[in-house]
């Protein structure tokens, strides 16, 4: 059979379709090993089926079933009957502090997304969005927990080296830094953490997230604050910023210039934003990179139809390319609009100036 011809295409997309069914069916496993707290059992050490249904409270059947088909997938190896977690694996799916781990993305798609799908069609059919809470709290910590390694473990080295000044501004006593956008304050933390003589405030439209934000904040620390409110419109804080800060929020929000112009009013003078978005190409190509695959599923499933919740929106979804956001810090008032030079498969970080 000729790949080019119908019927060579047609088998060719059903071979690309079992590839994409068995990676989603696996990932639903992988979610059960996460929210059951499978892996961080098997993280203490090598065990039986029967060993593992006792330690992770699961019925022995479903602990034989569920570990011969990890290692069925290559997830754990299995040596004399016993099933083990590799120390790499360990990293990625049962170490928290560690840069590798990325078990929240088993959670993004199956427990955030799909339960939002059939309210999600309904708001495609009606050309409208999606509030954030559709999506639930399974949403929020696994975005909160797929970017916490990226703050912790890169970002203050990313200011240290590509924004010295900034850096230097924001070790001095009465420096400030606002950040918008910041979910359960995971970013505002680290940064709190980073520069001790700064004022760390955070900004975000969920109130139950700065909730969460608010009960993390360490005991007899009055230098960090979580305020849930839109920042665009308000002149509260004008001119008191060293840095504003937008990590992975910007393109969800539907009047992402507006927002853009408040956070310049915010700076004081010489002060810098820095937004750090999804890595998507300079320009459309298809097919495309599984990169910019990731970005615009991510788009269509989440963040388009949050961003259209709100009329009217910029409508931007995640696919938020660097001329783009040119044209919005430009229209923000911003004079300059610099990519730093970070490397990072998923992320691209600007600076507005």
């Amino acid at each position: 059979m000729t790949a080019g011809t119908p019927s060579g295409r047609a088998q060719s997309l059903g071979a690309q379709l079992f590839m994409s069914s068995l990676a989603a069916a696996e990932l639903m496993t992988m979610y059960l090993g996460v929210q059951l707290g499978l892996y961080d059992v098997l993280a203490q050490g090598p065990l039986t089926p029967a060993e593992l249904a006792g330690k992770a409270g699961i019925g022995e059947r479903y602990a034989r079933e569920w570990l011969e088909q990890q290692a069925a997938s290559g997830i754990v190896e299995v040596r004399e009957g016993r099933f083990e977690l590799p120390e790499g694996h360990k990293l990625a799916l049962a170490d928290r502090t560690s840069p590798y781990y990325i078990a929240p993305l088993t959670v993004l798609p199956v427990g955030g997304i799909s339960p939002a799908l059939p309210q999600l069609m309904e708001a495609m059919r009606q050309g409208k969005g999606l509030p954030y809470d559709a999506y639930g709290e399974a949403m929020r910590v696994a975005q909160s927990g797929m970017n916490k390694p990226v703050f912790e473990h890169q970002l203050p080295q990313w200011i240290r080296s590509a924004m010295p000044d900034v850096h230097q501004a924001l070790r001095a006593t009465g420096a400030a830094i606002a950040d918008v956008g910041c979910g359960t304050g995971t970013s505002s933390l680290v940064l709190a953490r980073t520069y001790p003589q700064a004022r760390v405030h955070g900004f975000d439209l969920d109130a139950t997230a700065i909730e969460t934000a608010r009960a993390t904040i360490p005991s007899n620390v009055d230098r960090i604050r979580f305020e849930a409110r839109d920042i665009a419109g308000h002149t509260e804080g004008a001119g008191a910023y060293d840095l504003v800060c937008i990590f992975d929020a910007l393109h969800d929000m539907p009047r992402p210039v507006d927002v853009l112009r408040a956070c310049r009013a915010l700076l004081k003078p010489g002060g810098s934003v820095l937004l750090m978005e999804p890595k998507a190409g300079e320009r459309f190509t298809a097919p495309a990179s599984e990169m910019e695959r990731f970005i615009y599923t991510v788009s269509v499933l989440h963040c388009l139809p949050v961003g259209l919740m709100e009329q009217p929106s910029a409508g931007t979804g995640a696919v938020l390319r660097p001329e783009t956001l040119r044209r919005y810090a430009s229209a923000a008032g911003f004079s300059r609009t610099a990519v730093l030079d970070v490397d990072h498969r998923f992320h691209r970080l600007y600076r507005l100036s």
